[in-house]
């Protein structure tokens, strides 16, 4: 266990550092009181989430799944006030004002939907470790767990958190892969799942629609929607291979990179520390999910198995949707970039989500 300890722990330091000093970068010439401090103020965040992470580590991964109905019950009641108390920005209600902090329920609704999956596909009891899904039909494997995931989702979406809502649809489909849910069931559910899909164009938001119209071609609107992800591509590209240098990069220096401290701080990195930069970052996150995979692999105990897998899925799902909308290769649908992009609720879910693995981990000799 020491060793993923220390492991993870690191790791997930650097990454934060590394993010620290891309946020000071992509801020400190902006004006004005909020700039100054956005940096000391994801520091502060990386500090509490470390004490998160200390402390989930050294509990009993198992009280999750004692816990799991209270927490999805507890997930759904903040999904509702932020619905009808929430704070506007940018034409987006995802957050609660609480005690000064502004508070994001949907990212800790990702690792509460993916304690419920793992608790539903296995058994409670430590002496009985064995998987359920095989004894599923249709009803039991896919249709009762979807509508649990569905409901958070969709309340999701509606904030509207796009991005969000399909992480967590896309860990649920992938899960019921991991479980044995049979092959046709899950390919019945996914063509089920996209034929409306067409249909849903016209309950879709108008910046939703431009987002998607520009993933296709950013030139159709090249000073509106399209304009960010052009500049994230010029601000990637200018880096090079060894970039221009620390406080140095000219698109998010002149801002012309717009949200270059959160969703684009991939672009503001890339654009400083080029591609090899780049390639020791990928390196960093590829460590954290390669062990997030092995510890579920050496666990024998179901519910942590899934746990873990379900945890370096979410986790590899940000990663390569947040580098893939900054490179033009997604449409952009506010994904944050674990531990680089600014957003406290972002850092607290992540380092809690890694203390989950780091005490699967540890108590896996149990089972």
């Amino acid at each position: 266990m020491r060793n993923s300890y220390f492991k993870i722990l690191i790791v997930a330091l650097i990454i934060a550092t590394i993010g620290v000093i891309s946020i000071y970068s992509s801020t400190y010439q902006k004006q004005g009181k909020p700039w100054e401090d956005i940096y000391k103020r994801q520091i502060l965040w990386i500090i509490i989430g470390l004490i998160c992470f200390a402390f989930i580590s050294n509990l009993h991964y198992r009280r999750l799944c004692d816990w799991t109905y209270i927490l999805y019950a507890v997930v759904i009641i903040f999904l509702l006030l932020v619905l009808g108390l929430g704070l506007v920005r940018m034409g987006a209600q995802r957050w609660l004002r609480i005690g000064g902090f502004n508070f994001q329920p949907s990212e800790f609704a990702k690792i509460i939907i993916i304690i419920f999956l793992a608790r539903y596909f296995s058994r409670k009891s430590a002496s009985d470790i064995s998987i359920l899904t095989g004894k599923f039909g249709i009803l039991r494997g896919i249709i009762f767990p979807f509508m649990f995931v569905a409901l958070p989702a969709a309340m999701i979406i509606e904030q509207p958190d796009l991005g969000s809502g399909m992480i967590i649809l896309l860990v649920f489909m992938t899960l019921m892969y991991l479980t044995g849910v049979k092959l046709r069931y899950i390919i019945m559910f996914f063509f089920i799942f996209i034929l409306p899909v067409p249909f849903l164009w016209n309950f879709l938001h108008d910046y939703q629609k431009q987002r998607l119209l520009v993933f296709i071609n950013p030139n159709i609107d090249p000073l509106g929607a399209g304009y960010t992800v052009i500049q994230s591509k010029i601000a990637i590209g200018s880096g090079w291979f060894f970039g221009k240098g620390w406080l140095s990069g000219t698109q998010s220096q002149l801002h012309f990179l717009p949200e270059s401290h959160t969703d684009f701080i991939f672009a503001t990195f890339a654009e400083e520390w080029g591609f090899l930069g780049c390639v020791v970052l990928l390196l960093l996150y590829f460590i954290i999910i390669r062990w997030g995979f092995v510890i579920a692999q050496r666990t024998n105990d179901f519910f942590g198995k899934l746990l873990a897998s379900g945890i370096a899925l979410m986790f590899s799902i940000q990663v390569f949707v947040n580098i893939a909308m900054n490179m033009g290769l997604a449409p952009v649908v506010g994904i944050p970039l674990p531990l680089m992009s600014y957003g406290g609720s972002s850092v607290l879910a992540t380092f809690i989500a890694l203390g989950i693995l780091v005490n699967i981990d540890r108590t896996r000799a149990v089972f």
